[in-house]
């Protein structure tokens, strides 16, 4: 019975943002539980393509659809053909989000504004117009991909520090309205992973690379597949029961403002 409660085989699970990094590790773990895949992506078809195909060939069923999270009609556009050709939603993974670092006295409005859209408000229009199927269901998960942020401020990320703490209140107020149709929205706070992105400061005597190694409690990055659980769960039927709730997937970082792991 255990075994069963985290099998995701039959849904149907979307993933905003599942062409590369934490958002197509999570994605990975979904789709080897069983679910069938639909990725969403913004940039380019050729990116697109290329992340369904690195699907398939881990005998994964998964399907691409190029759109604007954040263009409300392009949104209701393509979850109508999405439900048409692949079925409806069980489960949605708010994961696309971008970043833009400038200290908050020098960043022009368009550009906060511009992370907010992304990182809050497309949420919100993934949510709003996926929801409406599982209320009907009487039965769904909704994950949003919050941060640390979400916690807590760091220099020149004022922007994405405002939308991923309005991202968990939202999570928190999408529970309030929707639990009672069976559906738990939930958030994942990752931590710093080891992406090609962090990359070049993920060398030994880089300055931030030992802030991390040494302020984190496990001592290391997290590596995207240590993403997997905590999306599979809440993905579940083993998370029934939860909702509202942020799981920080962050080594422990946010547990402590102690000395630095290396340090007696």
């Amino acid at each position: 019975m255990s075994v069963n409660l985290f099998d995701l085989t039959g849904k149907v699970a979307l993933v905003t943002g599942g062409t590369h990094g934490l958002g197509q590790a999570m994605a990975t773990g979904l789709g080897n539980a069983g679910a069938t895949l639909v990725i969403n992506g913004a940039s380019s078809q050729e990116k697109l393509d290329k992340a369904v195909e690195y699907y398939k060939a881990l005998g994964i069923k998964a399907y691409g659809y190029l759109f604007d999270v954040t263009n409300e009609a392009l949104v209701i556009k393509n979850i109508a053909a999405i439900e048409k050709k692949v079925g409806n939603i069980d489960i949605l993974v708010n994961n696309a989000g971008i970043i833009k670092r400038t200290p908050l006295e020098d960043m022009e409005v368009e550009d906060f504004e511009a992370v907010i859209k992304v990182d809050l408000v497309s949420p919100f229009i993934m949510s709003k117009h996926v929801v409406k199927g599982m209320i009907k269901r009487k039965e769904g998960k909704i994950i949003n991909i919050c941060s640390m942020m979400s916690e807590l401020g760091r220099n020149t990320v004022g922007a994405y520090a405002a939308a991923k703490g309005g991202l968990k209140m939202l999570t928190q107020n999408m529970a309030t309205e929707w639990a009672k149709h069976n559906i738990q929205t939930n958030g994942i706070g990752p931590g710093y992973f080891a992406t090609s992105q962090t990359a070049p400061i993920r060398v030994d005597g880089h300055p931030f690379n030992e802030f991390i190694v040494n302020r984190t409690p496990a001592a290391r990055w997290g590596d995207p597949d240590d993403l997997q659980g905590a999306a599979i769960f809440l993905s579940s039927k083993a998370s029934d029961f939860v909702n509202g709730q942020v799981i920080y997937v962050d080594g422990g970082i946010l547990a402590t403002i102690g000395k630095p792991s290396n340090e007696d």
